[in-house]
C-alpha cells in the first residue's frame, strides 16, 4: 500500500464522505503510517487503513479500512477511551462530558496469562528451553545445546548510558540487551534484517501482544502463492491468525516512533535456527522462549535503541 499523506486525506473526505470529520484527539495515537522506517516491516506486515476515527453528522464513528470508511464498535462509543487504551491500557481519565455515562470500551480479548516463576541470575538452559506447554498454544523445545553460546539467554554486565528498563538492540552481534539495575543486562540472541532492510534509531513500545495475528502486506501476497493460500479474512484485513503457525511466534512488541508506527516489531520465530543471522525484513526476531521472557519484563512505553 502506498503512503497517504495528511493533505490527501484531507480531500479523499472532501471528496467522497462530506459528511465525515476527522477527529483531531485521535490523529496522533491512532495514525498508522511508515514513519522513518522503510521496508517491508513486520517481516512483511503493513497497514491496512489509517487507524483514524471519523465522525458523522449524528456522531455515528468510523474507521477507514481498504479505502472505505466502516463503523468503528470495537472499542465502544467513547474516542477517547479508543486513543487512551492505545497508550495504556491501565490509565483511567476522568470523563468530562455532560450527559450519560459514555460506553465502556472492550478490549480485544487476550489468552490469559500464565504466572511463572522468575528466572533470574544463573540461567538454567534446560528449564528456560524447555517445551511450554501451558500457554494456549504449544511452544516446543528448543535444542539450546546445538546453538552457539553467544546467542542465549545471559546476565551479563552493562557498562553503557541507558537507563533502567531499556532494550538495546546490537544487529551487528545479534544480540538484545534489556538493561537491569547495578550495572546488569539481560542478553538475548536475535535474528535481525537482511541486507536493504536493516534500520537504526530510537523508538518506544507502544504495545504488547501475546499470540498476535500477523497482517501481511497486499503486495507480499500476491507474490507469494504459497502464503496467498494461508491468509484468512481477520478483524483487521487478510492475515495469519495467532497460534503456533504463525511467523510472530509467542509474542509481540510493537514498535512507534514520533507517534507512527513503524511497522517493526520485537516478536517470536517459528525458524529458532535464524537467531544470530541477518534474514528477516527488518524485524527484531527471538527464540518464542527468550520473548516470553522479554514479555513479561518489558513495560509499555519502554525505550528501544537499535544501534547501527
Amino acid at each position: 500500500m502506498s503512503r497517504t499523506t495528511p493533505p490527501t486525506r484531507r480531500v479523499l473526505l472532501a471528496g467522497a464522505a462530506t459528511s465525515l470529520a476527522l477527529l483531531a484527539g485521535t490523529t496522533g495515537s491512532l495514525a498508522q503510517g511508515r514513519g522513518r522506517f522503510f521496508g517491508d516491516g513486520i517481516d512483511g506486515d503493513g497497514p491496512f487503513d489509517d487507524e483514524r476515527l471519523y465522525r458523522d453528522e449524528d456522531g455515528r464513528l468510523y474507521r477507514r479500512r481498504g479505502g472505505r470508511y466502516e463503523p468503528y464498535s470495537e472499542r465502544g462509543g467513547d474516542p477517547r477511551a479508543a486513543r487512551r487504551e492505545a497508550i495504556d491500557p491501565a490509565y483511567e481519565e476522568p470523563d468530562l462530558r455532560r450527559g450519560p455515562d459514555p460506553v465502556q470500551p472492550t478490549q480485544a480479548p487476550q489468552p490469559t496469562r500464565v504466572a511463572r516463576p522468575v528466572d533470574d541470575g544463573p540461567i538454567d538452559y534446560a528449564r528456560a528451553y524447555a517445551a511450554i506447554t501451558d500457554e494456549p498454544f504449544p511452544v516446543h523445545a528448543f535444542n539450546w545445546r546445538k546453538a552457539n553460546p553467544a546467542f542465549l539467554r545471559q546476565e551479563v554486565a552493562y557498562t553503557g548510558r541507558e537507563p533502567v528498563g531499556t532494550i538495546v538492540v546490537d544487529p551487528r552481534a545479534h544480540q538484545l540487551l534489556l538493561v537491569q539495575p547495578n550495572g546488569r543486562a539481560r542478553r538475548y540472541g536475535v535474528g535481525v534484517g537482511k541486507q536493504g532492510f536493516s534500520w537504526s534509531g530510537v523508538s518506544t513500545v507502544n504495545s504488547k501482544q501475546m499470540w498476535p495475528d500477523w497482517y501481511p502486506p497486499k503486495e507480499m501476497i500476491a507474490r507469494t502463492p504459497k502464503l496467498a493460500r494461508q491468509v484468512t479474512k481477520l478483524q483487521s484485513g487478510l492475515g495469519v491468525p495467532g497460534g503456533s503457525r504463525n511467523p510472530l511466534g509467542a509474542r509481540a512488541h510493537y514498535l512507534w516512533q514520533d507517534n507512527k508506527d513503524t511497522l517493526y516489531r520485537i516478536h517470536g520465530t517459528l525458524e529458532p535456527e535464524s537467531i544470530g543471522r541477518s534474514v528477516s525484513s527488518g524485524c527484531i526476531r527471538m527464540i518464542n522462549q527468550d520473548v516470553i521472557d522479554l514479555y513479561d519484563r518489558v513495560e509499555i512505553g519502554s525505550r528501544v535503541v537499535v544501534l547501527t
